[in-house]
């Protein structure tokens, strides 16, 4: 009789890792739709969106994504300040900052604000898609130019004048310099209108400008804000 030939017991298949789950928050829908096309062509899933810091504070609780995809440049509240709100709401939350500005003042803020991630819109698309897989894991990412650029400056001095502000002047000093009012400042903020008022005086005072126009200047000099 020949011997029946053994097998080898079937090898258990290995669990896939669950889809990175991804907020998306930008005031573009275009730029949401091909970030979205992007992370998908990685299994990278966009569970909810958001066009407003307002809104991306809002919908958190509900969507508890693994990352939020964080733009720094929205109307309202604006990204910088979602990010401290998203933070006291969840200290273990992961965002990875977006910005178009070229400055080192955003991403030193923003860093240190405790964004895990800082990412310059002008990156290839397969930066976003590194990005967002580091702060999954908990892993800091700053893209290589912006990284070169804080390094320089570092080295060579060159700061921006708005490193002299605190952080809630800095957030007053960006809204004034897009235009916004007092009022209107305080009521985004949470903040009363004297209080606005004292920031503002210091920031007047902190970089030598003596009106709203000459604090846009300032923005619009060092990169800050965008035309």
């Amino acid at each position: 009789m020949t011997p029946a030939t053994p097998t080898n017991p079937p090898v258990p298949a290995t669990p896939s890792a669950p889809p990175i789950r991804v907020m998306l928050v930008d005031d573009h829908a275009l730029v949401r739709m091909g970030f979205r096309m992007l992370l998908a062509d990685a299994q990278i899933e966009v569970v909810t969106e958001a066009d407003t810091g307002e809104q991306a504070c809002q919908d958190y609780p509900q969507a508890r994504p693994d990352v939020v995809v964080l733009d720094l440049s929205m109307p309202g509240m604006g990204g910088l300040e979602a990010l401290r709100r998203l933070l006291a709401h969840d200290p273990k939350a992961r965002v990875l900052a977006l910005s178009a500005h070229e400055d080192t003042a955003h991403p030193r803020r923003v860093l240190r604000a405790g964004a895990l991630g800082y990412l310059a819109k002008r990156s290839a698309p397969e930066a976003l898609i590194a990005a967002v897989k580091a702060v999954a894991r908990g892993e800091r990412y700053v893209d290589a130019h912006t990284a070169q650029a804080l390094a320089t400056a570092q080295i060579e001095g060159d700061a921006s004048p708005a490193e002299l502000l605190s952080e809630r002047e800095f957030s007053v000093f960006i809204q004034l310099a897009r235009g916004m009012t007092v009022a209107q400042i305080a009521a985004t903020l949470n903040l009363s209108i004297s209080t606005v008022g004292s920031h503002l005086y210091r920031v007047k005072q902190k970089l030598g400008a003596s009106n709203q126009a000459e604090l846009t200047w300032v923005a619009l000099r060092w990169g800050l804000i965008q035309v």
